[in-house]
């Protein structure tokens, strides 16, 4: 072999050395490398070597043993999901309940798994925060893997690396993004999945629901058992009619409310404006909506169950006012009964 072959080859075995792998992969691996070097002696190096550098690259960035610390305090819980969440009071009880099995039975040891959450509701509901604020309360990291259209069981489990273009399913990416091995990993909207692949994404989701299977979950593109029973899994669905039975059976449904007009006024208020001025980077105290315009900011296009629409209307409003700023009309904007269709156009 040539020096700069016998460099290329060395890196990937200091790769291997360096990571924290299960020992008889390291010894799969290991023979990968050795049989890539008696090739290569032979000419027939660079398909090779791009198979398995790609191979290596994915395995010893996945979390094997990385797992981070869960804070387990249901006062920091109840705080996280009251800065995140107006009202919603059952639910969060509901939530809070679910945490206090999952608290008692990690400082127990019991080996005992609650029933997965499934979060079901209409469309800006909120059940995709709400899942990232059960992650904020533990502490844990968060992934989202949508299923809306989902056509292939592949795109979980991936494909075998027989197969040109082979790359591992989104379970497997998403615990190498998140870092972690217990991570909180959000299946979203597990009803929506392409009705000719149904059947066998609903086989994958049974596999990975349950702690009996899933310590022992094989992507086939890695080829190997990873362990996701540390792994906190939430799903959420629109509704449940296309959900299998079997998977119904491992999940426990909790239902998203619609917001009252009332109660969206004060999320506006107190979450989505401040959050939106942020985000454009306005001062403040730039904009002011008098209480007489919440109501027709709040339902300017008829009843609406979630909070999707009154969040573009806001962003419409600030926008608008972050226009007025930089062109030096006014260092601030008031909205009102008189000027409103200044703001909000279907008025």
């Amino acid at each position: 072999m040539t020096d700069s072959l016998t460099s290329d080859i060395q890196k990937l075995q200091t790769q291997v050395d360096s990571a924290d792998l299960p020992a008889d992969l390291r010894s799969k691996v290991n023979a990968m490398i050795s049989q890539l070097s008696r090739q290569a002696q032979h000419g027939s190096y660079s398909v090779e070597f791009e198979e398995i550098s790609r191979y290596i690259d994915w395995i010893t960035r996945l979390p094997w043993v990385f797992t981070t610390q869960d804070n387990l305090d249901l006062q920091h819980a109840r705080q996280v999901l009251d800065s995140h969440h107006y009202g919603l009071e059952d639910l969060k009880q509901r939530i809070l309940e679910y945490m206090s099995v999952l608290i008692l039975n990690q400082k127990n040891k019991s080996g005992y798994h609650a029933p997965i959450l499934l979060l079901v509701g209409l469309v800006g509901t909120g059940k995709t925060t709400l899942a990232e604020s059960i992650a904020a309360t533990l502490e844990r990291r968060f992934v989202r893997i949508p299923f809306g259209g989902m056509s292939s069981a592949l795109d979980l489990r991936g494909q075998s690396r027989v197969h040109p273009e082979a790359e591992p399913g989104q379970i497997i990416k998403n615990l190498q993004r998140a870092g972690s091995k217990n991570p909180v990993i959000l299946l979203d909207e597990i009803d929506r999945v392409a009705p000719s692949a149904q059947g066998e994404i609903m086989g994958v989701l049974v596999e990975l629901l349950d702690p009996n299977q899933n310590s022992t979950f094989v992507d086939h593109y890695i080829d190997y058992p990873f362990d996701l029973s540390q792994a906190l899994f939430i799903t959420t669905s629109n509704n449940t009619a296309n959900i299998a039975t079997a998977v119904m059976d491992r999940l426990e449904p909790l239902m998203m409310p619609s917001y009252t007009d009332e109660e969206k006024i004060m999320i506006a208020k107190n979450y989505v404006l401040p959050r939106t001025i942020k985000n454009a980077g306005l001062p403040p105290n730039a904009l002011v909506i008098d209480e007489s315009v919440w109501p027709k900011i709040t339902r300017p296009l008829g009843f609406d169950s979630g909070i999707r629409t009154l969040e573009r209307t806001i962003e419409g409003i600030v926008r608008k006012t972050a226009k007025l700023l930089v062109e030096g009309h006014t260092s601030q904007i008031q909205v009102t009964g008189n000027n409103i269709k200044q703001f909000l156009p279907t008025y």
